[in-house]
């Protein structure tokens, strides 16, 4: 396999890397080692399936301003996607390489997707009040009076029933009007008022976006075919942002945009509602007709993954062969993919097809997603190795329930490994790993690695603490805990760490195994 920048030789203005699914954290932990790689070579932003608006709080903490890391991840992104670690790594990583350089350096963090889900959408009242807030114009009473009860927006039923939805009632019409006009006040005083003038259009456009949205949900059509019609819509408008957002960026350098495939594709997305397929061009289907060349698309494919309860694919489907070429996260050019089966389609996986693969520049395969039990499964491959999980049973305490101990011979008082997926309060929760689907993998170094790795022993971990974000995925830091000991541990970390696991957990396992010889023979020379 090929790596990612062997495939930029045409140099995109806007690089879209695709997921086939959602809640795979696997495909946002390799997107942000790219996204940091790209950045190596000028690429300036990126652009996630994400509310835009919301992206604006996010960026704010990006550029070192006084928002929050909490508030970031909670108002900063929509469909949850603040929940994700990784996305809270890829903020804290932005903002540590803004620090200190010039503007036109620095990282920018944008969404580009509308302020709606697939099946609810809020009124425009916000995004309103923040235009007319910006531009010193008090209209919030006619826009109340317009949108009254928020609930009559929020409906979900208003997505699949058009006589619920406001969106071609008078009273939206004349919001539209009234958000056009706001639009065209905010171009007109631009040259006034240039400070937080980019920010009020990002919510001028997003009050239109909803607008149009609730409209589409109101459309007099059959099921399938408002279905279809809604989700061309918010594909136009994420089309629409992507365009935009690289208008703005153009000066500054390429953009990486992240998302599902079937929003980044260039060929039609398809979906099958009530026994009907439906179609329709998404985000990169629009975006690739007019940036040309100057749009590149690397769509993904996923193996396997625990975390989903997705099983490995049979050897005769694309993602099948891809899992013989190699067993670490890679790049292939799609041009070099052979005809091969399509995997079985459910809800959780959008598998790779021909249509897919021949309309896209190269693929992303990441042959499975890590979590503890394949971890666990990894460990206990090596020889005379034995787990033991805390339990109510074994007598540990509630806390540690789960927990994995990895032990070589019948000496149970040091473990060679252990992974954990619970903070013990008062002692260890820098690792945050009482967040969702999080664990830590904690690994017997000893003395002289860990001051390899370090750059100091372990007696000195404390001088250093505070140099070390215990709670980032991927990266190897001293144990919160037991570093005084020569522990070391890794949160959450993807499949392209594994080689690099194996390495250190063959060194822990060999200091075991010594420890064990060196007891074994003790215990001969007493008996003798």
């Amino acid at each position: 396999m090929t790596t990612l920048l062997d495939l930029l030789a045409g140099s995109p203005a806007l690089l879209a890397i695709g997921e086939p699914t959602h809640g795979e954290s696997a495909f946002l932990q390799v997107r942000n080692e790219a996204f940091m790689t790209l950045a190596e070579h000028g690429y300036r932003s990126i652009a996630l399936e994400s509310d835009r608006a919301a992206g604006l709080i996010a960026d704010e903490f990006v550029q070192g301003g006084v928002v929050t890391l909490d508030r970031a991840l909670t108002e900063g992104f929509s469909h949850g996607f603040g929940a994700a670690p990784a996305n809270r790594d890829l903020l804290l990583r932005m903002r540590e390489w803004n620090a200190g350089r010039p503007v036109a350096e620095r990282l920018t963090f944008h969404g580009f997707d509308a302020p709606v889900e697939l099946e609810s959408a809020p009124s425009p009242r916000r995004h309103l009040n923040e235009v007319c807030h910006f531009l010193g114009l008090d209209r919030s009473a006619e826009i109340d009076d317009l949108i009254g009860d928020e609930t009559r927006w929020s409906d979900t039923a208003a997505i699949w029933e058009p006589g619920r939805s406001v969106g071609r009632s008078t009273d939206a019409q004349r919001l539209r009007v009234i958000a056009d006009d706001l639009l065209t006040e905010l171009y007109l005083r631009a040259p006034r008022r240039p400070q937080g003038w980019p920010a009020a259009l990002v919510h001028a456009t997003s009050a239109v976006a909803l607008l149009r949205y609730h409209a589409a949900a109101a459309a007099p059509l059959a099921q399938e075919e408002r279905f279809a019609r809604v989700a061309r819509v918010r594909d136009a408008l994420m089309a629409e942002n992507l365009l935009a957002i690289r208008a703005a960026e153009a000066h500054r350098g390429p953009t990486l945009a992240f998302a599902h495939n079937t929003h980044l594709q260039r060929h039609l997305s398809t979906m099958t509602m009530g026994g009907t397929e439906v179609s329709w061009a998404g985000a990169g289907a629009i975006v690739a007709s007019l940036l040309g060349d100057r749009y590149a698309v690397v769509v993904g494919s996923l193996g396997a993954s625990p975390a989903l309860g997705i099983e490995a694919p049979a050897r005769s489907t694309y993602e099948g062969r891809l899992q013989q070429e190699d067993d670490l996260p890679g790049y292939v050019r799609a041009s070099d993919i052979e005809p091969a089966e399509q995997r079985a389609h459910d809800y959780r996986y959008f598998p790779l097809d021909q249509a897919t693969i021949e309309h896209a520049d190269a693929v992303l395969h990441i042959p499975t997603g890590v979590d503890a039990a394949t971890l666990a499964d990894r460990i206990l491959s090596l020889p005379g190795v034995e787990q033991v999980v805390a339990s109510e049973d074994n007598g540990s305490p509630e806390v540690a329930w789960g927990d994995r101990f990895f032990y070589l011979g019948p000496d149970r008082r040091q473990p060679f490994a252990t992974i954990v997926e619970h903070d013990v309060p008062g002692f260890d929760e820098a690792a945050q790993l009482d967040r969702p689907g999080v664990f830590r993998l904690n690994l017997d170094l000893g003395r002289a690695e860990f001051e390899r790795l370090f750059g100091f022993p372990p007696k000195a971990f404390e001088d250093h603490r505070d140099a070390f974000d215990f709670a980032r995925l991927d990266t190897l830091v001293p144990h919160p805990g037991y570093a005084l000991y020569g522990f070391g541990s890794i949160v959450m970390p993807g499949p392209q760490m594994l080689p690099e696991i194996d390495r250190l957990l063959a060194m822990a396992y060999s200091r075991a195994a010594n420890r064990h010889e060196r007891a074994a023979r003790r215990a001969a020379d007493q008996q003798d």
